[in-house]
């Protein structure tokens, strides 16, 4: 039996539920565009956590808006529905006594994947908070990442967050976070500025996109309820434009994935991302503005 899911600390939790219940002989980490796009090969048998639908799987477990139009038109095995994580579905799925060792686990889950976070989980994060992060591809640690998150797999189920915190190879990646924030913490407020109730991040000049705690932006433009952020897409030729709500000013009234959708792109009400010609990216950019300032 194989699990699929992603590579986040939801998927991690879920795997951790979910290998103490099922007989799972490997683990395939796949991002959901890849799932959407058919690109996955999936079999009888497989279980699938936090990503879209498929109609081979044994077992379907996700929160995610939207998969009620993806998922299966009849009565299957597993659960979908309004939950602040998938790893809180798996939980009450299995309701079984030997998992309620992992309660704290499942509670921070849905506060991270809920991004119901709080100044001092941005500023100063600790316990499960801390750990996300090093799972978080847009912190941008890089590394051998697949055995990473196998490590850490097998240490969760089995030792205690402050232990998992302190194994060699996550406090390297605790250590590079946290010396990395105050270099990210200047790049951001170099290349920022406020354009009514949004925070716009530019970072086409730079040739590399700098890196670090997605939500720091948030702590430090506190009155802003939108972040717009551009940057360079891969080879140069397009501009990748991101948008989220402010985890901190939950006001913002965009529904920013539909609004990506207009150029091409999307996401969900609080986050969304498109891509759009260089050329094009100016006045695009204003028009993005332009939006989230008339609506609030």
């Amino acid at each position: 039996m194989r699990l699929i899911t992603r590579g986040d600390l939801d998927g991690l939790t879920s795997a951790v539920l979910i290998t103490s219940m099922e007989q799972i002989d490997s683990i395939e980490l796949v991002h959901p565009k890849d799932m959407q796009d058919g690109k996955v090969d999936v079999k009888k048998g497989d279980i699938i956590v936090n990503l879209p639908y498929h109609p081979k799987c044994s077992k379907w477990f996700d929160h995610h808006s939207g998969g009620e139009e993806l998922g299966p038109k009849k009565v299957f095995d597993g659960r979908y529905g309004v939950a602040p994580s998938a790893a809180r579905l798996v939980f009450e799925y299995y309701d079984h006594p030997s998992l309620d060792k992992f309660g704290e686990l499942v509670a921070e889950t849905d506060r991270v994947d809920a991004a119901q976070l709080t100044m001092a989980d941005i500023i100063d994060p600790k316990r499960y908070v801390l750990l996300s992060y090093t799972l978080d591809p847009r912190t941008g640690l890089g590394g051998a990442f697949r055995s990473y998150y196998m490590h850490l797999l097998n240490w969760m189920k089995v030792h205690p967050i402050t232990e998992v915190l302190a194994m060699p190879e996550v406090a390297e990646k605790v250590e590079e976070i946290r010396s990395s924030q105050k270099e990210y913490e200047r790049e951001l407020k170099k290349h920022s500025k406020v354009v009514g109730n949004v925070v716009i991040t530019d970072f086409r000049r730079k040739q590399k996109r700098p890196v670090g705690n997605r939500f720091l932006i948030y702590a430090l433009f506190p009155k802003v309820n939108v972040w717009l952020n551009p940057f360079r897409g891969r080879g140069g030729e397009n501009v990748v434009i991101s948008m989220g709500h402010s985890i901190l000013n939950r006001t913002c009234n965009t529904h920013v994935g539909d609004l990506c959708a207009r150029f091409g792109g999307g996401g969900h009400k609080g986050a969304g991302t498109c891509q759009v010609d260089k050329a094009k990216a100016k006045k695009i950019i204003d028009e993005i503005t332009g939006v989230l300032t008339a609506n609030g």
